[in-house]
């Protein structure tokens, strides 16, 4: 899309747009912008606004809860609480994969205990198995207020980068 096809769409989007429309749109376009500036790595985590703490054994990931994220209950939507759990054991196992390796998932499954609502979600993963060719993660996410929304489990296979 060339630059004028661009400003056309903005400017009906703009002319049409809720106020609730436009604030999702500036986290949208504040989400590229991290990403043009290499803030965030992903696409995902930059429109997320994914900031994370990684240790040798532990990644944590924290993102602020939006109207972008929900569902149609007004809840965070599942995808993005499995989304927020495969990050930070995907980010965690490439980290501990072997230098020219990387580490893709192979299973996720998802466990809701309780709704995502609040301000923010914070997922923590740790390792349960690590191998040479595969890895097991675990994650627990909780809510702003203590309570944990999700626990995940994950399976990643080591490859080879081309």
């Amino acid at each position: 899309m060339d630059n004028d096809g661009f400003k056309k769409l903005i400017d009906n989007f703009l002319s049409k747009a809720s106020d609730e429309d436009k604030l999702i749109l500036g986290n949208v376009l504040g989400g590229m912008k991290n990403k043009v500036s290499l803030q965030n790595s992903s696409y995902i985590g930059s429109f997320l606004g994914m900031e994370k703490i990684l240790t040798e054994y532990t990644c944590q990931i924290t993102i602020p809860l939006t109207s972008l994220i929900n569902n149609n209950l007004g809840i965070v939507h599942g995808g993005i609480i499995a989304t927020l759990a495969d990050s930070a054991m995907g980010i965690l196992a490439n980290e501990a994969a072997p230098e020219g390796s990387a580490a893709v998932t192979t299973q996720l499954n998802t466990h809701y205990l309780s709704p995502g609502i609040g301000s923010s979600l914070s997922c923590t993963a740790r390792f349960v198995h690590k191998g040479s060719q595969t890895m097991v993660l675990e994650a627990d996410v909780f809510r702003d207020d203590g309570k944990k929304a999700a626990y995940s489990t994950g399976s990643f296979f080591i490859l080879r980068k081309s």
